[in-house]
């Protein structure tokens, strides 16, 4: 199907993958595409699903991400003007209202001070952007460069008390610029912002959603595979559940799920696993003492996650040699599927544009460069809560689909510092006391039952107690609560003192090895949510 597209340019800005989330909630079907692209080559090669572009016909909009530049940098990212020649409308965003200032002909400027957080927007001026919002309404900013003076044949729409120009546009209403971040729910109207922008300003269609996405994916796998077969990383996670439950629906029973016991995972994890995917043609695999053994010794996170990408693949490349010889297979597996999404991608490597990469996730950055496989990755566009629609339109159940997300290298990189058995062990202890007792609260209390997630960390540190009139030099837990929406901002879960008191008092009486209790106030940013 040839869906409206909205394109976003990539900058650099970590925030991107946020627009398109915001874009594609509103019912419209938006890609990102690294900043160093031309639409020339654009309009010679094939979207993500595999469907030749059509710029004339698809495309509604064009935006101009933020990103950590200057646009007089000698190594700022680069543009190809012939962008702003295609005959749709323009909406740029921090970094992306600076560059169209600049190349219209308008004055940047370095700023006083780095504004960053939250200001209060006075809008100036009438356009069909601002159309509904409040003549003064909190943003959230987030730049050291500004527009000191629109373009010829610009005007000032908006400004803060910091921000003289803090929102512009062209006279023909087809153009705009804006200083501060719509995407990211500080900004009390941005997603209002958005709709204007996309059915005023560009008169784009609703028409995609995640029953059209199902669609379309089970006929680019099935197209993808022909009549071979697929093998499947399922951890019993939300992400590789609907990954297996998607794929099933195209391939049937050339689909095989591989899980394995990786010696980090969460306390019954494995038992619940295998019993609730028996029907998948589940194969449970113990590699307990190979990660351990490959994770001896090691300390740094980075390693951490390559270590355990690379011993998956090889894990996943074995056993498809074991089910390849089956007879009902017959022939050699050469695709692996997992479930990769968009915030897995952009931190860890930038393959849209110039972001930075912020940690390697196990199953994008950590790994190998051999293969003996290719992947599958049908959700690699997605993030978190589309993925929970996704499952909620294949019929997955509300317990499966509303899980808490689980990292891939799993306690691995809550086990801070060296990875051993019994120290893992001794997190599996307090980590699920932890998901006891959160749960138990939150059948109770709303704000509680909205947490994204909620877990214990074990650090490298001890400290010195008394137990029992006995002194004692135990490690420290820490445990870690957090709301977000979608993995890539996070702010702390304000857990009743009740709570907090009765988590520690659990784990410290309970498990052995600990005798201090933290509570992690940090959101992210500035911190990321796992602490490796």
């Amino acid at each position: 199907m040839q869906h409206d597209l909205v394109l976003i340019l990539d900058f650099g800005s970590q925030y991107t993958q946020l627009i398109a989330r915001r874009i594609r909630e509103q019912g419209v079907y938006c890609e990102i595409r690294p900043c160093t692209d031309r639409p020339g080559d654009l309009a010679r090669s094939q979207d993500a699903h595999g469907v030749p572009w059509s710029l004339d016909q698809r495309l509604k909009g064009l935006v101009l991400s933020g990103g950590p530049s200057s646009v007089y940098d000698d190594d700022a990212p680069p543009f190809d003007p012939a962008w702003l020649d295609l005959d749709v409308p323009v909406l740029g965003i921090c970094y992306g209202m600076q560059l169209l200032a600049q190349q219209a002909g308008g004055q940047v400027m370095g700023a006083s001070h780095r504004e960053y957080g939250h200001a209060d927007l006075q809008v100036t001026a009438g356009s069909p952007l601002f159309a509904g919002i409040t003549p003064r309404t909190a943003v959230w900013m987030s730049h050291g460069d500004h527009v000191a003076t629109p373009p010829t044949g610009w005007q000032v729409l908006a400004q803060s008390a910091n921000c003289p120009v803090a929102a512009m546009g062209r006279a023909d209403g087809r153009r705009f610029g804006i200083q501060f971040h719509p995407e990211v729910t500080h900004t009390s109207e941005g997603t209002r912002l958005l709709r204007n922008f996309l059915f005023e300003v560009c008169q784009a269609r609703a028409d995609w959603s995640m029953g059209s996405f199902v669609a379309e994916q089970v006929d680019r796998v099935r197209a993808q595979v022909g009549d071979g077969h697929v093998i499947c990383g399922l951890s019993g996670g939300v992400d590789s559940a609907v990954t297996a439950a998607l794929l099933h629906q195209a391939l049937g029973p050339q689909l095989h799920c591989i899980f394995v016991d990786n010696g980090v995972l969460r306390k019954g994890e494995r038992d619940g696993v295998a019993a609730e995917f028996a029907e998948l043609d589940l194969v449970v695999v113990d590699a307990r003492e190979r990660f351990l053994s490959a994770l001896a010794g090691v300390t740094d996170p980075e390693r951490k996650r390559k270590i355990i990408g690379e011993t998956f693949i090889r894990v996943f490349e074995e056993e498809a040699r074991r089910i390849e010889a089956r007879p009902d297979v017959g022939g050699r597996i050469r695709w692996l599927a997992q479930g990769t999404l968009y915030p897995d991608v952009i931190e860890s490597v930038s393959f849209r544009g110039p972001s930075a990469t912020i940690k390697s996730h196990h199953n994008v950055g950590g790994l190998p460069e051999r293969m003996d496989m290719q992947l599958i990755e049908p959700l690699r566009e997605l993030f978190k809560d589309e993925v929970r629609a996704l499952g909620a339109e294949l019929g997955m159940s509300p317990a499966r689909i509303w899980r808490q997300p689980f990292p891939g290298p799993g306690l691995a990189v809550r086990v801070l510092g060296e990875v051993t058995a019994e120290r893992v062990a001794v997190l599996q202890e307090a980590d699920a006391i932890v998901t006891s007792e959160v749960a138990a609260a939150a059948a109770h209390d709303p704000a509680i039952a909205d947490i994204w997630q909620a877990f214990a960390v074990l650090l490298p540190i001890r400290s010195v107690g008394v137990m029992g009139d006995n002194r004692t030099y135990e490690q420290t837990c820490v445990v870690r609560a957090v709301h977000s929406s979608d993995g890539m901002t996070a702010k702390i879960a304000r857990l009743p003192w009740e709570l907090l008191e009765r988590l520690s008092t659990r784990i410290i009486n309970e498990v052995r090895g600990i005798n201090r209790v933290c509570y992690d106030i940090s959101s992210k940013p500035p911190a990321t949510i796992e602490w490796e």
